[in-house]
């Protein structure tokens, strides 16, 4: 008999596995490239403090196109980030991104998105009765267009802690 894992099992544990290696808990975590740029790619939507401009641009980036006219780094930051999923109630999606006094609840697809790009940046998953949770604080990436257009994987840079 066989036994297989499913490849998004893989990915969160080998998410989990990377969090360790990074001292996840105790230090800052730092990622960089093209998972750098995922975060910074679903978080940058709900951002009051980013210009429209800015925004299109670093959406314009995460959907495959380098070449794009905005060429100032873009700094996108947010305070805290929680996201939980259900695995009684399979429904269940939800994130609050805090900005400031600012928080965003966002829910389905859009919250999926982010509780995803935590677990490929690293962030453990918690459990409490019936649901997973993520965190993550003091997150702040760097995403520099001109580098970017580079191709050799730089331009993107996320620092942040996790839990919290």
């Amino acid at each position: 008999m066989k036994i297989t894992m499913p490849a998004c099992a893989v990915l969160v544990l080998g998410a989990a596995h990377v969090a360790v290696a990074n001292g996840a808990g105790a230090t800052p975590s730092k990622i960089s490239g093209s998972t750098a740029l995922a975060l910074a790619g679903v978080i940058a939507p709900l951002s009051p403090t980013l210009s429209g401009a800015e925004k299109k641009a670093v959406a314009m980036l995460f959907a495959a196109n380098a070449d794009i006219p905005y060429k100032k780094p873009v700094v996108v930051t947010a305070d805290k980030i929680v996201c939980r999923t259900g695995n009684v109630d399979i429904t269940l999606r939800n994130c609050e991104v805090t900005f400031g006094k600012k928080v965003r609840t966002v829910n389905g697809p859009t919250a999926n998105e982010i509780f995803a790009t935590e677990a490929l940046a690293g962030i453990p998953p918690d459990g409490a009765a019936g649901s997973n949770f993520e965190s993550l604080s003091k997150l702040s990436c760097t995403i520099d267009p001109n580098a970017i257009r580079q191709k050799d994987s730089s331009g993107a840079d996320c620092t942040f802690q996790p839990g919290n």
